[in-house]
């Protein structure tokens, strides 16, 4: 079985290493998970003045999330946190009552060109998806912080660096794993 995986895209840039990752990802474990990204660069931003008439694209990015069995969120790090567009998206995941990713299972990576890779957008990233109204099942113990990503992926978007190839993998199978125990838990 495909796990069918919407890969929220945290950048706006349509040269995103994060989105080259998603890309490369997407190719690379087609057998196991069914990737497709999904963009928030034409969202609306959020307000309250607008939860009682959510613009259209918004319900579009909302109901494409909500049709996945799994999430999995590409972040860069802009000044040491995530950048707004990501926040705005997800600010919208949380509203509206509906709960469109509570106890999905969800993954995180994130890449940079500084050594860190993303960590300290990640760390917030976890403490904003921590809220009760958005609390996906997020995959523990496997972050995914590729540093120097411009040095790692080549001009075809192939992530080359056997090494980060390796770690990555693992961390695939252990969401698999992961998400297949939810969903037996699920079952019960």
């Amino acid at each position: 079985m495909t796990v069918k995986v919407k890969a929220i895209i945290g950048s706006t840039s349509s040269t995103s290493f994060n989105l080259k990752l998603v890309e490369f990802m997407k190719k690379r474990y087609a057998g196991q998970l069914d990737i497709t990204p999904v963009f928030i660069n034409e969202l609306e931003m959020f307000s309250v003045d607008l939860e009682s008439n959510v613009p259209a694209n918004v319900k579009e990015f909302k109901d494409n999330v909500k049709d996945s069995d799994a999430v999995l969120f590409a972040v860069p790090e802009y000044n040491f946190s995530i950048p707004g567009a990501l926040k705005n998206a997800i600010d919208w995941l949380s509203r509206g009552g509906d709960f469109t990713i509570k106890d999905k299972p969800a993954f995180i990576i994130g890449s940079s060109m500084g050594v860190l890779g993303s960590v300290r957008a990640q760390i917030h990233l976890r403490e904003i998806l921590s809220n009760p109204s958005l609390s996906p099942a997020l995959l523990p113990g496997n972050e995914v912080y590729i540093g120097s990503v411009h040095e790692k992926i080549n001009e075809a978007g192939e992530l080359i660096d056997e090494g980060t190839v390796a770690f990555l993998d693992q961390v695939v199978q252990n969401f698999l794993a992961f998400y297949n125990k939810n969903k037996a838990v699920s079952l019960v």
